[in-house]
């Protein structure tokens, strides 16, 4: 079991940035990977990033890449959102996943994450 705790979200003008942390419980954390998926109102879950077990390798949806950074720390239990340049697209309710890191990588659809955290909210405007 992995519970997930999602921090770091805001209100924040186009073009500055934001941090997402997301904190896990457990000991296991360093075998999973992990994902970012975010949700605006009236839209389906949609893939933001994703980091393999070891933090070697990351993926990101072609919206964000150049932009966004996934990170992890697993001495600390936490994976990180580095959001910059944000754009008014970008607001959503931003969700942290974790699935099993024998897996194959990177997993882009929400139905093949394991655990969930409850979102934080960001808000960009224009």
């Amino acid at each position: 079991q992995v519970q997930l705790v999602e921090s770091g979200g805001g209100l924040v003008q186009a073009g500055g940035s934001l941090r997402l942390s997301c904190a896990a419980s457990g000991r296991t954390f360093s075998s999973y990977a992990m994902g970012w998926f975010r949700q605006a109102p009236g839209k389906e879950r949609e893939f933001v990033a994703a980091i393999s077990w070891s933090g070697g390798i990351t993926y990101y949806a072609e919206s964000v890449k150049g932009r966004f950074t996934i990170s992890r720390d697993n001495a600390k239990n936490t994976v990180y959102l580095q959001m910059n340049s944000l754009k008014p697209e970008d607001t959503a309710v931003y969700y942290c996943a974790a699935v099993d890191g024998r897996r194959r990588f990177p997993q882009r659809a929400p139905g093949e994450y394991d655990y969930w955290g409850q979102g934080t909210q960001v808000t960009v405007s224009s």
